[in-house]
């Protein structure tokens, strides 16, 4: 209450004949979403009568008005003290608050006035509020797990696309003839450039094996599962020496054998000569058989 008293604003005094009028408000400017709480107080001198005036009908701009009598204190001088508090709701749209003059004992008191709220802003058709203002403050953290996710995002996209390319050569290549599958393999092998890092052992097992999945593919030999002499044997029982590039094949498969197994250091001469017995093995092979070389 002591807060209120030091906030209240009085917006009409009287004092006449014995009778002290007064009207005191927490504010005096109108909020449309706020009721306005109004004081009247009547305080009278002994021997004067004055009744507290009803400003019930004498309200414009407000809806609703309320009102909240307490009880009269009579003073050691014989004074009366009226207060009735008051509960006003505005209007949202009203040309006007105010309360009209009423009477006070024997005079009039009044008009009571309240300051209308502000003018809004014109409609532009803007936003009424701007929304890079709403947004809550920037997190690192928050930024640290978007950009986590879009990295695994595009990992994940990077994979697909890469398992997509694997699956569709590997596809194309089931389809393909056994000589054509076999440049396919050796075109890729000689990609890698195993010699030129001095991986001589991995190239010879990986060129062999080019040479020996296309024997199987032609002729129904497991060749990747045999050693050279298992496998030179199973040709001859299955008439594959018949076609005249057995010994071409052997001649390739042991020098490849001493690099692999018997530890002769191969150089980059050595390597391309194994190229170029695989490619004269598989061209003399495919031409034998009506195939087309390359």
């Amino acid at each position: 209450m002591a807060l209120l008293a030091i906030l209240a604003a009085t917006l009409l005094s009287v004092r006449n004949g014995g009778i002290d009028f007064s009207a005191d408000s927490e504010t005096k400017a109108i909020d449309p979403g706020r009721s306005v709480f109004l004081t009247l107080t009547l305080r009278t001198a002994r021997g004067v009568k004055a009744e507290m005036p009803d400003i019930r009908e004498r309200c414009r701009g407000f809806s609703v008005a309320e009102e909240f009598p307490e009880d009269p204190e009579e003073g050691r001088d014989g004074s009366v003290t009226q207060v009735v508090n008051w509960k006003l709701v505005p209007e949202p749209c009203a040309k006007a608050y105010k309360i009209l003059p009423f009477a006070v004992g024997t005079e009039v008191a009044g008009p009571i006035r309240f300051d209308p709220p502000s003018p809004r802003e014109p409609v532009t058709g803007e936003y009424e509020a701007d929304p890079s203002r709403m947004l809550p403050p920037l997190s690192w953290r928050l930024v640290g797990a978007v950009a986590a996710f879009a990295a695994l995002l595009a990992a994940v996209a990077v994979a697909l696309v890469f398992l997509a390319r694997h699956v569709a050569r590997r596809v194309r290549e089931h389809r393909m003839s056994p000589i054509e599958r076999a440049w396919a393999e050796l075109e890729r092998l000689l990609g890698k450039g195993l010699p030129g890092r001095g991986r001589y052992k991995d190239f010879y097992v990986e060129l062999t094996m080019v040479v020996r999945r296309y024997v199987q593919r032609k002729y129904g030999i497991r060749a990747p599962h045999l050693t050279t002499e298992e496998f030179l044997a199973a040709c001859g029982r299955g008439g594959f020496a018949a076609l005249g590039s057995a010994e071409g094949l052997r001649e390739f498969l042991e020098s490849a054998d001493m690099v692999k197994f018997a530890g002769v250091e191969a150089t980059p001469e050595m390597a391309d000569a194994a190229t170029s017995s695989a490619r004269r093995y598989l061209k003399s092979d495919a031409a034998k058989s009506g195939e087309v070389a390359k």
